[in-house]
């Protein structure tokens, strides 16, 4: 498993269960769905706009400590539990991937810890 790497940094979310914040491999970074958390692991409060960025700035913080950025990630995973919340989500979303990557939204029944979005991504290094 040499070849393979755990990315862990204290300034996103910590993993809430047997998971890593990310994983390298094949010069890839898969990153873990992200919650509107802080890095304590306290869930933040506010509307989907706030929650949808700070799930970004997790997945941000934690492509920097793999040695990337935002702007190389190629696939996003978005999940709603409600998509009435798709615009607002999305008006945030676009402001941090101009480079717009690939990407699925899909509403779900429900997320952990009960929050409204979770977002999750691969990245090159």
């Amino acid at each position: 498993m040499a070849d393979i790497k755990t990315v862990f940094t204290p300034d996103a979310c910590p993993p809430a269960g047997p998971y890593s914040q990310a994983i390298i491999a094949n010069n890839q970074v898969f990153v873990s769905g992200q919650i509107p958390a802080d890095a304590s692991g306290k869930l933040v409060e506010g509307d989907i706009v706030f929650k949808t960025a700070t799930c970004i700035h997790n997945i941000k913080n934690i492509l920097e400590a793999a040695g990337t950025h935002l702007n190389r990630v190629v696939k996003v995973n978005v999940f709603l539990t409600d998509m009435d919340s798709f615009e607002a989500m999305n008006g945030v979303y676009e402001a941090f991937f101009t480079h717009k990557p690939a990407r699925s939204c899909v509403a779900v029944r429900q997320l952990p810890k009960g929050v409204p979005v979770e977002i999750e991504c691969v990245a090159l290094l």
